[in-house]
C-alpha cells in the first residue's frame, strides 16, 4: 500500500467521495451532516491523501489545519472491499504523523452519534482519540460525536 497526496481529480477518488456524500446524508440527519464535498475539500487549507495498492484504490483521508496548532481529520473512507484490512488504520497513522510533522498540538474529528457511526467510534477510541466538546465552528449536536487525540 502506497499513500500519496492527491489532487482530487481522478475518477476512482472522485467516485469513492461521491458514495461517501451520499452515503452521509442518506443516514444523518438535514443539518447534521458535516461531510466535505469535492470542491471543499480542494479548500487551500486542507491536504488530501488517497490509499493504492498498484492501480487499485483503497481509501482516503483529509487533514484540515484549524490552526497552526490543531487538525481536523475529513474524509475518511475506505473502498467497501478493503475494509477491515489495515487501510483505514495506514490513513490514520499517515494523518497523524503529518500532524506531527507540522507540530499540532491536537487532532479533532467529528462523526455521527447513532448506531451506523459505531464502527468510526470505536475505531478511533482503539487509537487513542477521546471524546470532548464540540470544536472549531461545530455546535452541540445529539446527532454528532466530537472526538480529539493530544498529539
Amino acid at each position: 500500500m502506497h499513500i500519496i497526496e492527491d489532487n482530487l481529480t481522478g475518477d476512482a477518488v472522485i467516485a469513492l467521495l461521491q458514495e461517501h456524500f451520499r452515503e452521509m446524508h442518506a443516514i444523518t440527519p438535514p443539518g447534521s451532516a458535516h461531510v466535505l464535498d469535492i470542491a471543499s475539500l480542494r479548500s487551500a487549507d486542507i491536504t488530501f491523501w488517497s490509499a493504492w495498492s498498484d492501480d487499485t484504490l483503497l481509501g482516503c483521508g483529509a487533514l484540515k489545519e484549524l490552526d497552526t496548532s490543531t487538525g481536523e481529520i475529513k474524509s475518511m473512507r475506505t473502498v467497501e472491499a478493503y475494509k477491515r484490512k489495515g487501510v483505514a488504520s495506514a490513513i490514520l497513522r499517515h494523518i497523524v504523523s503529518i500532524a506531527q510533522h507540522r507540530e499540532y498540538t491536537y487532532l479533532n474529528l467529528e462523526t455521527g452519534s447513532f448506531p451506523a457511526f459505531e464502527p468510526a467510534r470505536k475505531f478511533y477510541e482503539k487509537h487513542g482519540f477521546e471524546y470532548r466538546t464540540p470544536f472549531a465552528d461545530y455546535k452541540d449536536d445529539p446527532n454528532s460525536v466530537f472526538m480529539a487525540k493530544c498529539l
